[in-house]
C-alpha cells in the first residue's frame, strides 16, 4: 500500500492529538501536579480587603518595620524597637502555596522585640508569612514571602 501526503498528514494529526491528550490526562490525574487554592474562603477574604489595606497602611506609618531572617533556631521576626511589647497581640500565619496541609498559625506574644517561628514547624521551601497584630487599638499587617 502506498501512502500519499494526505494520509501521512492525517496520521500525523492523530498522533499529535493523542500526544496532547496523553499529557492533559496525565497532568490532571497525578497528585504531584495538584496545587490547592491559596485560600479556601476566597470570597470571604475579599470582603475584608479594605481592613487589610488599612492595616498595611498603618504598618507603613510606623517608625520601624518588621524584619525577618533565618537563624539556627528557626525564622526570627524582629519588631520595631519603639513599641511597648507587652501591648502587642495578634497572630502569625504561615502558609505553603504548594501544600495546604503544611499551613499553621501561631499566637503572637512578645517578651522582647523578636518572635521566633520554630525550625521544627518549617520545612525548606517557599512560605508566605502574614502577621496580624494590634497595638494600642490600631491594627497592623505584615506580609512577606520567605524561602526557608
Amino acid at each position: 500500500m502506498k501512502l500519499n501526503w494526505g494520509t501521512g498528514l492525517a496520521i500525523w494529526l492523530v498522533l499529535f492529538i493523542g500526544f496532547i491528550l496523553y499529557f492533559v490526562i496525565r497532568i490532571s490525574t497525578e497528585k504531584k501536579y495538584d496545587y490547592d487554592l491559596v485560600t479556601e474562603q476566597y470570597y470571604q477574604k475579599e470582603l475584608v480587603f479594605q481592613q487589610e489595606f488599612d492595616a498595611e497602611e498603618n504598618s507603613k506609618s510606623l517608625n520601624g518595620k518588621i524584619t525577618g531572617k533565618k537563624s539556627n533556631a528557626g525564622w526570627m521576626l524582629s519588631f520595631p524597637e519603639t513599641i511597648n511589647y507587652s501591648e502587642v497581640t495578634g497572630k502569625v500565619l504561615l502558609y505553603r502555596p504548594s501544600n495546604k496541609n503544611l499551613d499553621f498559625e501561631l499566637d503572637l506574644k512578645l517578651l522582647n522585640n523578636t518572635f521566633l517561628i520554630p525550625d521544627s514547624r518549617l520545612i525548606p521551601g517557599r512560605w508566605n508569612t502574614i502577621v496580624y497584630w494590634n497595638y494600642k487599638g490600631e491594627d497592623y499587617l505584615y506580609k512577606n514571602e520567605i524561602v526557608y
